[in-house]
């Protein structure tokens, strides 16, 4: 496991880009195989569908359980899913909806298929990212990327997902992959005051306790985003989590949308590739 965590971790600054160095002998879906060998060993308890509910799958976490399976019942993201479902039936002033934007259907699912990675652009596109600039391209503002308008329209496209088996794409071009690499570098790298990584909370110390908070494993982390977290009371996006990560261990945080956090949710993406969506979600 310690030769998966560190291999290809080396990257290359070009002409401004990061560029994976061994991008040609990086292979993603041994490294998912792997990851997911790590979880199942280190939890063999419990099953692989089951991740999708964060700690809350954590048998250790079983009090939690009960009080998250409690708050479901009457869930504090219907508003949101209400908001999202008008916004996503509106007809922008030209006549057009954000139907017209996806090549999926909304009722087939469409976040399983983000983020994913545009060839022709050379850059992870999101969910988030896509649909902002279905408003743009139809002559509307864009909403902010962290909580608000944004929040409430993914929430309602990833609830009509529910289900859904996330079916991502391999990495597979050199640019796929040097994006894949950069991701799985911001995971593991140390950073902040704390010098500490994401895999350091929720790979290594996934299911010990920070105070009476559970740390949950990284398997299965994107199929939930957004959440109506409680200590925010209100929706937020992956991306306003990752910035509260990087806050938390004394580091900056990058922009919300920025190519460091499509590539770290395109790495974590697939990483839980097979994993069914469960969006959105509730924590604390």
């Amino acid at each position: 496991m310690k030769k998966f965590m560190i291999s290809a971790l080396s990257l290359l600054l070009v002409s401004g880009g990061v560029v994976s160095s061994v991008w040609a002998e990086a292979n993603p879906e041994e490294d998912r195989q792997h990851f997911v060998q790590y979880f199942q060993q280190r939890f063999p308890e419990i099953a692989m569908e089951d991740y999708v509910d964060g700690a809350y799958a954590l048998p250790v976490n079983a009090a939690g359980r009960e009080e998250w399976l409690t708050i479901e019942e009457f869930p504090p993201y219907e508003l949101a899913l209400g908001e999202g479902e008008e916004l996503w039936n509106t007809p922008f002033a030209n006549g057009k909806t954000y139907q017209d934007c996806f090549p999926y259907q909304l009722e087939d699912g469409i976040k399983q298929h983000y983020p994913h990675w545009n060839e022709e652009r050379q850059m992870v596109v999101t969910l988030e990212l896509a649909l902002n600039e279905c408003r743009e391209a139809n002559g509307e503002k864009p909403f902010g990327w962290k909580k608000g308008k944004i929040a409430s329209l993914s929430a309602y496209v990833g609830f009509m997902s529910r289900g859904k088996v996330q079916n991502l794409e391999a990495p597979s071009t050199s640019g796929a992959l040097a994006a894949y690499e950069a991701g799985k570098h911001h995971y593991y790298a140390k950073r902040g005051q704390l010098n500490m990584s994401c895999a350091d909370c929720h790979v290594y110390n996934s299911g010990m306790r920070v105070r009476s908070e559970t740390l949950s494993p990284s398997l299965g982390h994107t199929t939930h985003f957004p959440v109506y977290r409680s200590k925010w009371g209100a929706m937020g996006t992956l991306h306003r989590r990752f910035g509260g990560c990087n806050e938390q261990v004394r580091a900056k945080s990058f922009k919300a949308q920025g190519p460091e956090y499509r590539n770290l949710e395109y790495f974590l993406a697939y990483m839980s590739n097979g994993l069914a969506i469960n969006s959105p979600g509730a924590r604390k």
